[in-house]
């Protein structure tokens, strides 16, 4: 069980649903009756927008806290503790998968690799597969990086997250949650930084057709050198 069992109470406070980030992964999810997969779905917001719409989401997740809350909130999806590496284990076809919130980056290059070679063979023909990670290539040209730090309500608590060590094999990442400055929980997990080139490669490498690279939900053109996040979509061939 990873920290995020520990943070589920406070996600959606500090990383609610996001209006933009749905009309774009809806953008690409055809028409309702649709199915759709989120890998690494947290307390499952676009599963549960998706099925008010009219889709077939699945949310998958590593961790139980997470998915009791899905569940708790949102019934009617069909949501499973598992890791996002066995996806192939689910035996069902999807039109859209996406993985958003830097989740991939948990997985090692060589998972990653494995992980996308399941996606595709996951997805239906003309399917579409979109994640989101940070800028590894700007974050790359640094020995580390403090994220801003969130706060929930009046600002007594607070969410601290940085990198202190950042390596092109590896990157830690340290998270620690306070309130009223008295520490919550905190927690260290390795990172995998892969750039937006290395992203492609294996991508293409994989049979996929790269539609579009960008720096966010919002469509802004993707850049290496400003500190921003990295938006992929692909379809499949």
């Amino acid at each position: 069980m990873s920290f995020y069992s520990e943070f589920a109470v406070w996600y959606e406070q500090l990383f609610p649903f996001r209006e933009e980030v749905y009309l774009f992964l809806r953008e690409h999810a055809a028409q309702p009756g649709s199915t759709v997969l989120d890998a690494g779905c947290g307390p499952g917001h676009y599963c549960s927008k998706f099925q008010q719409e009219g889709f077939l989401p699945t949310g998958i997740d590593l961790d139980p806290k997470m998915i009791a809350t899905a569940t708790a909130t949102s019934p009617l999806v069909a949501f499973q503790c598992m890791d996002i590496a066995d996806l192939a284990s689910l035996k069902q076809s999807f039109r859209l998968i996406y993985s958003i919130g830097n989740v991939i980056a948990h997985l090692s290059p060589e998972r990653f690799s494995a992980f996308l070679s399941q996606v595709y063979a996951a997805l239906e023909p003309g399917g579409c597969w979109i994640f989101q990670t940070v800028n590894w290539d700007y974050l790359l040209t640094l020995s580390e990086y403090r994220f801003p730090v969130k706060t929930v309500g009046d600002g007594s608590v607070s969410f601290y997250r940085r990198y202190p060590n950042i390596s092109p094999e590896e990157v830690i990442f340290e998270v620690e949650l306070q309130a009223d400055n008295h520490k919550i929980f905190s927690e260290q997990a390795i990172l995998y930084p892969l750039t937006a080139d290395s992203f492609r490669q294996r991508h293409e490498a994989t049979g996929f057709t790269t539609e579009g690279i960008y720096a966010g939900f919002d469509k802004t053109p993707f850049s290496r050198e400003h500190n921003s996040g990295l938006v992929m979509v692909f379809t499949k061939r």
